[in-house]
């Protein structure tokens, strides 16, 4: 197999879906028993204020759980990421990030919608 270059992997990335995405990053801890979402986390601190200021005004929407009304759910994933049905499902079905890295008001504003649906949402 060729060896890609960082900016082929990038243009790779930005083509998969989240779920797919999702699926590379388990994949990934499995094989190297390295959870990438650890270093990310860590490079704020290292960065300084200037990125820590950054992280704070924007945050993820997780998924834990869809409750019972998970078409209603799911028709919101869909709505809000651009998903396609399947994707979306899996997503109500296992939980996850629906929005990463968005600002605070947007973050607010979809769990506020997806909790009204009967999901349960925290905000990383």
């Amino acid at each position: 197999m060729a060896k890609l270059t960082k900016d082929e992997f990038i243009s790779a990335l930005k083509e998969m879906t989240i779920l797919e995405v999702k699926e590379l990053v388990d994949a990934m801890k499995e094989e190297f028993g390295v959870d990438p979402s650890a270093v990310a986390v860590a490079a704020p601190a290292a960065g300084g204020a200037a990125a820590a200021e950054d992280t704070a005004a924007t945050k993820t929407v997780v998924l834990k759980d869809a409750g019972a009304a998970k078409m209603q759910v799911i028709k919101i994933i869909k709505e809000v990421t651009g998903l396609g049905l399947v994707e979306a499902k899996g997503l109500a079905d296992n939980g996850g990030n629906i929005k990463e890295n968005i600002p605070a008001k947007e973050a607010d504003e979809l769990k506020a919608q997806l909790e009204e649906a009967g999901a349960t949402v925290e905000l990383a």
